[in-house]
């Protein structure tokens, strides 16, 4: 049974970026829109922008975290936007070091699967217990991705650097999977 591609759907692209450069938060909260921080809760301000929609985590160090993005070229561009914004604050910032660090896929297989069989089957690389979380936890160890499998026949694959591997980490769990449909 051959699957379509364009079930599998990339949720949320993360990257950090390293302005090298010592940052003064209240600076940033006091005068760019879109932002809030609160230094008790967290020690860093969050700051969001619309196009394209991302939310940064901006660290006083000068490190930064993007986040929300479906696409790794829209994670660059907003990186570069708030990169951007900062500067405008007078930061004399360099945009450096830019990488992916972490790629969410999701999608629905359109049947139920068997989680205690596949469960059993495969005990050495997944994690099952319902009474805690109700998905199945599968570590796929290359590509380095991990699997969250729900007995609705949904998954959410996380860990992926690159789109290829979250691609190819579901090819994997798909063949396995389909052995463990329900309807079966």
């Amino acid at each position: 049974m051959e699957f379509d591609k364009k079930i599998l759907e990339i949720q949320n692209i993360v990257s950090v970026t390293d302005f090298n450069y010592n940052l003064n938060l209240k600076q940033i909260v006091l005068h760019a829109r879109n932002t809030e921080y609160n230094p008790k809760r967290f020690p860093a301000v969050i700051m969001r922008i619309k196009e394209p929609k991302s939310t940064a985590l901006i660290f006083s160090s000068g490190k930064m975290v993007c986040t929300g993005t479906k696409s790794i070229n829209n994670s660059k561009i907003a990186a570069r936007k708030f990169g951007r914004i900062i500067q405008k604050l007078g930061f004399d910032i360099k945009f450096q070091n830019y990488k992916i660090q972490n790629i969410v896929g999701s999608c629905n297989l359109n049947f139920k699967i068997k989680l205690e069989n596949f469960q059993i089957d495969n005990s050495s690389f997944s994690c099952y217990e319902p009474e805690i979380f109700p998905g199945l936890i599968y570590k796929i160890l290359n590509p380095k991705v991990t699997t969250l499998i729900f007995t609705t026949g949904k998954i959410v694959l996380t860990g992926g650097k690159k789109i290829f591997e979250i691609e190819e980490a579901f090819d994997l769990i798909y063949n396995l999977l389909i052995n463990y449909n329900e309807s079966d």
